[in-house]
């Protein structure tokens, strides 16, 4: 019992050390184990260059993510259909993207399989926070998808995309480096 005690004050320690060095690094208090993993080296893991990926995102099967991406903390990356990321997305906390549902299987009894489809996501992309991609979805290059959109249809390059059901609700447009955000108008009745 005197060892786990032990233990426990030397992971207590660790914990401020670490919580002090990270609000100082970054201005943030995190949680004990997004201080205790280095982002950048899951990114590595994956395969990719120089591309942050929070300890706490869950990353499955085929997934392929470009170089320059940002997965932020509590997501749900699932490639068991198969997914590709382009280089310079970034993936804001909470999205979870599924390649996979089980719908009819659940709503057959069993009799029918799970469904599978593969998504893509072009390069420079902008994922806000909660948004859900489903199966099946190809999403262009330069393309923003707003916070807590449902995406579940797919959308060419340069769309700004948002809702439940998600919608093209603008363009983004790219003239020497700078990046316009073309919203439609609505019509008036």
């Amino acid at each position: 019992m005197d060892d786990n005690l032990a233990l426990m004050n030397k992971l207590r320690q660790l914990h401020y050390r670490l919580r002090e060095q990270t609000k100082e690094k970054y201005n943030r208090v995190n949680p004990f184990n997004e201080n205790l993993f280095d982002w950048k080296e899951k990114g590595d893991f994956c395969g990719s260059k120089n591309t942050t990926i929070y300890d706490s995102a869950t990353i499955i099967g085929d997934v392929k993510i470009g170089n320059n991406v940002w997965i932020g903390p509590f997501c749900m990356i699932d490639g068991s259909g198969g997914l590709s990321v382009g280089d310079y997305c970034d993936i804001s906390a909470g999205v979870k993207i599924f390649t996979h549902d089980t719908v009819k299987r659940a709503l057959s009894g069993g009799k029918c399989n799970v469904e599978h489809a593969p998504v893509s996501i072009g390069k420079c992309c902008f994922i806000g926070t909660g948004a859900i991609i489903l199966k099946g979805v190809k999403i262009g290059d330069h393309c923003l998808i707003a916070a807590n959109s449902l995406v579940n249809e797919s959308f060419p390059n340069n769309s700004i995309i948002a809702g439940i059901s998600a919608k093209n609700i603008g363009e983004v447009i790219i003239e020497n480096n700078k990046v316009q955000l073309n919203f439609k108008r609505k019509k008036s009745h």
